[in-house]
């Protein structure tokens, strides 16, 4: 045991730990004259130096907590000696606004990737053909759900091969909402963000008829149109939930052979905009899959595409890191005025930045929200930030953007379909069960043990980087994966029926 010398990384010269790639035993050498002084688990973290109490834990080169007691090396370094400190949650951040922008030299569309998509009205692009059945209030999800199922049932679809299926969203929200407030507005633009995402080929609008969120200001506020596929219809109106359902059926079959005109065509990869998410994080997923997915995120930028990073309080304390790529002031000071508004939200709600990570995150070695952080910004890749959105707004800039988001990974990813986004990646090391309408969504495991667990959901194995493949051929591997993935292959979420429950929009203000 004595002799054995751990598997561990060091992933800056000016780190204090090591993470170990295997479950190391006590005694066993984890650096040059260092051995562990109690068993680390797969993923966490050991001192490679002593660490005095108060003094500042590094990984990536960055301060990733404060020790609480004094660290000795060889010890494992996790919660229990690590935190954020009262005194130091909310330390000082050298912003560095637009610094490290940098023009991106964007391949000429003839030189771009492409892939097989559907080219909408609009001039949007689709990577797939749903229908799509929105609700304005909970009171109407029922009926919403009736409806599809009859369609499912029917096996009319089958007649139909250009339509992926029928989706309905349903929300627990709509009634008792102030049509001057947040969550009003914070509704209106997710729903009609899911209503015109260009991988819905129809849609029909389902509500009650007495709810705050009325469809017909809905309407009036987009400047919307019945038309053959769009259509709407409230369960009063129509005369009870029995004749609602039968009419929902009509009207979507009604709208099914224009759905189903839709071809796929050859399309740039300039126009996918993809969502980057991770979820279930572990100590691999800074080192293994985020940063690979950033590899693939650069790669689909050069290509003229866009990427959405998200998940606010999942940057937090590597906001500096993103500040330095923001095109300009106006952007870098968006996001920091953003994460202000996080501290003052948490606060406000007895809670606190650092109440993530998770208890399953912590299992698998993140100690504090600024390690998760850290790991969590690398899905963003290294270009230039060229936008700040708020939730769901519609995201127009090309290129490496950012969304305000909550991290719980379905209200996040929301915001983003709703924002335009119509492919999705998503990170792993825990095993994240999550899927997505009606846009795809790629799982991407961090480290080899979950992915052969749960290779029945899991699309992508980036644990292998830990045996010598690069980030730049992983990344490489998922780029490919997306384009596919855009032109119709379905993913392992797609082929287990994921997405029908994970729409979730973000319920910000008071409900009354």
């Amino acid at each position: 045991m004595l002799d054995k010398v751990a598997r561990t990384l060091r992933l800056s010269d000016e780190d204090n730990v090591v993470v170990a790639t295997e479950r190391t035993e006590q005694g066993v050498t984890v650096a040059p004259g260092i051995v562990a002084r109690q068993r680390i688990p797969f993923g966490h973290k050991v001192a490679i130096a002593p660490i005095g109490a108060g003094s500042p834990v590094r990984k990536f080169g960055q301060i990733i907590g404060f020790a609480s007691q004094p660290i000795a090396p060889g010890d494992w370094v996790h919660e229990h000696n690590c935190d954020m400190g009262p005194e130091h949650g909310a330390f000082n951040r050298d912003y560095q606004i637009a610094e490290g922008a940098r023009p991106e030299n964007i391949l000429p569309v003839e030189e771009q990737a492409t892939f097989q998509g559907f080219r909408r009205a609009n001039g949007k692009a689709g990577t797939r053909n749903y229908v799509g059945i929105l609700t304005s209030v909970n009171c109407s999800t029922t009926v919403a759900g009736f409806i599809a199922r009859e369609i499912e049932r029917s096996g009319i679809l089958d007649d139909f091969p250009n339509i992926d299926g029928i989706v309905a969203l349903k929300q627990a929200n709509g009634c008792v909402i102030d049509y001057r407030g947040v969550i009003f507005d914070t509704l209106k633009k997710t729903t009609w963000g899911y209503a015109t995402n260009p991988n819905m080929g129809g849609v029909i609008m389902v509500g009650l008829g007495c709810e705050g969120f009325q469809i017909p200001r809905f309407k009036e506020a987009y400047g919307v149109q019945e038309s053959e596929t769009f259509r709407t219809m409230t369960i009063q109106e129509t005369g009870g939930t029995r004749k609602t359902v039968e009419a929902g059926v009509e009207a979507v079959k009604a709208m099914l052979p224009t759905v189903n005109a839709a071809r796929r065509e050859t399309l740039p990869a300039s126009e996918l905009i993809l969502a980057l998410q991770c979820g279930g994080s572990d100590g691999y997923s800074g080192i293994t899959a985020n940063p690979a997915l950033g590899v693939a995120a650069d790669i689909l930028v050069r290509n003229g595409g866009t990427a959405i990073l998200s998940e606010t309080p999942e940057i937090y304390g590597a906001e500096h890191l993103l500040t330095r790529r923001a095109k300009n002031k106006e952007v870098g000071e968006k996001l920091i005025e953003i994460i202000h508004w996080w501290e003052d939200y948490t606060s406000r709600n007895n809670m606190e930045m650092n109440n993530n990570p998770s208890p399953g995150n912590k299992l698998g070695g993140l100690t504090t929200i600024l390690e998760k952080s850290l790991g969590a910004a690398a899905k963003g890749g290294s270009t230039t930030m060229n936008a700040v959105y708020h939730y769901a707004d519609p995201v127009t800039e090309k290129g490496f953007v950012f969304m305000d988001t909550p991290g719980y990974d379905p209200v996040a990813a929301t915001g983003q379909v709703a924002g335009g986004a119509n492919v999705l990646a998503f990170t792993t090391g825990r095993g994240s069960a999550y899927g997505c309408k009606p846009t795809p969504s790629i799982k991407l495991a961090t480290n080899t043990p979950m992915y052969e667990r749960m290779v029945d959901d899991m699309d992508i194995n980036c644990g292998d980087i830990l045996d010598g493949v690069t980030l730049q051929e992983k990344g490489e591997q998922i780029f490919r994966e997306i384009l596919a993935v855009a032109s119709g292959k379905k993913t392992k979420s797609e082929e287990l029926g994921y997405g029908d429950n994970e729409f979730v929009p973000w319920q910000i203000g008071a409900t009354m």
